[in-house]
């Protein structure tokens, strides 16, 4: 590498480092985080704190996300997050690595069978993940994993993610994101609707603009309103403002 190409590099991550630390809130970091997957050919993202071996439910954990909901049912419905190589791997390592959902799931199928998991991520092209384990300033452990197909990343490509994903974590803990069981977080898909909704939509308008039916609308607003302790839309969407959950 030439010193241009490094002093490049280094001007880079600062500006990515500025950026992190200018965003405000958790709705702020998944639309960073969307960006940022189609910058490298990725698909999703997970940003979670490190399960203890009790664990059950992967979404207890989870800080932010855009996994498909049914995914993250299905996958805390089998307890997946107990058979998991790459939690398993996260005790162990503060190396970045790569994994294959056709392996790991192959080398879990004695103890359960997890095709349906792996025929919905397939048909979602998210069998490819790649793990950065990250710490914040008060050695909460946790990782931040970016999916999509490509089963490789570049060098550069890794070191930079590498750098973006500890920024991030560290990012929603100085945000105020809780590192524990009970954590508020909404779906993409969550969000999209109650996003429409503070915009004065109806379900069935809703609807309309994301391609569903009016039925999976009225459920996503339910569960965000449950999940916020809320009354009624109405105050869900407040609820979800002043948490910075949408803008």
């Amino acid at each position: 590498m030439t010193p241009d190409e490094t002093s490049s590099g280094e001007n880079q991550l600062q500006d990515e480092g500025a950026e992190i630390a200018a965003l405000e809130t958790q709705f702020d970091i998944v639309r960073y985080m969307r960006r940022k997957c189609e910058e490298y050919g990725l698909k999703y993202f997970i940003v979670f704190t490190l399960p203890g071996f009790e664990a059950e439910k992967l979404s207890a954990y989870s800080v932010v996300s855009n996994w498909p909901q049914e995914i993250l049912a299905k996958y805390d419905a089998l307890r997946m997050v107990r058979h998991s190589a790459g939690i398993r791997k996260l005790r162990l390592t503060t190396v970045p690595f790569s994994y294959d959902m056709r392996e790991w799931i192959g080398e879990s199928s004695e103890q359960a069978d997890f095709s349906e998991v792996l025929d919905l991520m397939n048909s979602h092209g998210m069998l490819i993940g790649h793990f950065f384990p990250v710490h914040d300033a008060l050695g909460n452990r946790g990782a931040v994993v970016w999916g999509g197909e490509s089963p490789t990343l570049g060098r550069d490509d890794r070191l930079m993610l590498q750098m973006i994903s500890v920024h991030l974590f560290n990012r929603l803990a100085e945000i105020g994101a809780a590192w524990k069981s009970g954590q508020v977080v909404l779906t993409d898909r969550e969000i999209q609707c109650l996003s429409w909704t503070a915009a004065g939509k109806t379900s069935l308008e809703i609807a309309e603009i994301l391609g569903l039916s009016e039925h999976t609308v009225n459920h996503y607003l339910n569960q965000v309103t449950r999940k916020l302790e809320a009354v009624n839309r109405t105050q869900a969407v407040v609820k979800a403002i002043r948490r910075g959950l949408i803008a």
